[in-house]
């Protein structure tokens, strides 16, 4: 069956934490090592079977994104824009993209999350096939104060908290999301909280009281990164380059995955490849020749 599941990635918001950096662009177009912070949410939908994918961000930034994703036809993908005007919460993406989406079931991802692990694919693409089906993402982390958090019972969910002063488990929920096809629907019923914005956390609430939120927990042998913050912005920098330099790999190259998932063939790799006149464009030869 044709997965007709479309992504959502969310690269709005004025990235103050990153100030002055974040100052003339958006955050989401700050290098991760050797590409662009988006590239790594871009993959990360990719790997889930998704090749219709909203790119939600500002006025601003939209000609940057434009300039530098096109209509994602390079890769096999077809990329759209709409504006953000002003941050009002994640759910509110889920609103913005209700004329995109057209009753799909949809995938949501932060712009500024990283995924990675060696099963990801597998994972992603066997929950991307269920259509009918929301589900969040959780992580282990030493600071869950910081997120929100999800605590289990029996390995279900029985409860969500937004930052909780004191977490009841060190389950963190990640910046991806895959919802049904209510998902723009319920985000209309979501109010604003005492910030002023649609919180996600409620529409996982929401979904949680239906009793149709199931979770997904990346234990270990997977990596999170949330790469918010200057800290968190070189270590996953250091991480990337970590595995790509040791193992000779590549993480989140739009080219590779398309390539992998046949979106393009080998001719379409090699042009991608020649535009780069670095040592990113001779890793994507590299793949070609290592599959000669």
């Amino acid at each position: 069956m044709k997965n007709k599941r479309k992504g959502i990635i969310l690269a709005g918001g004025s990235g103050t934490r990153l100030y002055p950096v974040s100052i003339p662009f958006s955050k989401q177009l700050i290098p991760v090592f050797n590409k662009p912070m988006i590239y790594y949410p871009l993959a990360t939908l990719m790997l889930a079977d998704i090749k219709e994918i909203l790119i939600i961000t500002t006025k601003r930034d939209a000609l940057l994104f434009k300039d530098l994703l096109k209509d994602g036809s390079q890769w096999g993908l077809k990329i759209k824009y709409a504006i953000q005007k002003e941050p009002k919460g994640i759910v509110e993406s889920l609103i913005i993209a209700e004329n995109f989406l057209s009753g799909s079931p949809c995938a949501l991802i932060l712009g500024d999350n990283i995924f990675h692990g060696n099963n990801l694919r597998s994972i992603l693409k066997t929950q991307s096939e269920k259509l009918n089906e929301n589900c969040i993402f959780t992580y282990y982390v030493k600071d869950p104060e910081r997120y929100g958090v999800a605590n289990y019972k029996n390995s279900r969910i029985v409860s969500l908290k937004e930052k909780p002063k004191k977490p009841k488990s060190n389950f963190a929920i990640t910046g991806l999301y895959f919802y049904d096809q209510n998902a723009s629907e319920n985000a209309k019923k979501i109010t604003p909280s005492n910030r002023g914005e649609l919180e996600i956390t409620d529409l996982n609430k929401l979904y949680l009281k239906e009793g149709s939120l199931n979770s997904i927990k990346l234990k270990r042998g997977y990596a999170w990164l949330d790469t918010g913050t200057f800290d968190s912005l070189i270590e996953a920098s250091f991480f990337v380059s970590t595995i790509e330099k040791r193992q000779g790999l590549l993480i989140a190259s739009p080219e590779e995955v398309a390539y992998r998932l046949g979106y393009i063939d080998s001719m379409q790799l090699k042009k991608l490849a020649d535009s780069y006149n670095n040592s990113y464009g001779n890793n994507l030869l590299n793949l070609l020749e290592s599959n000669e």
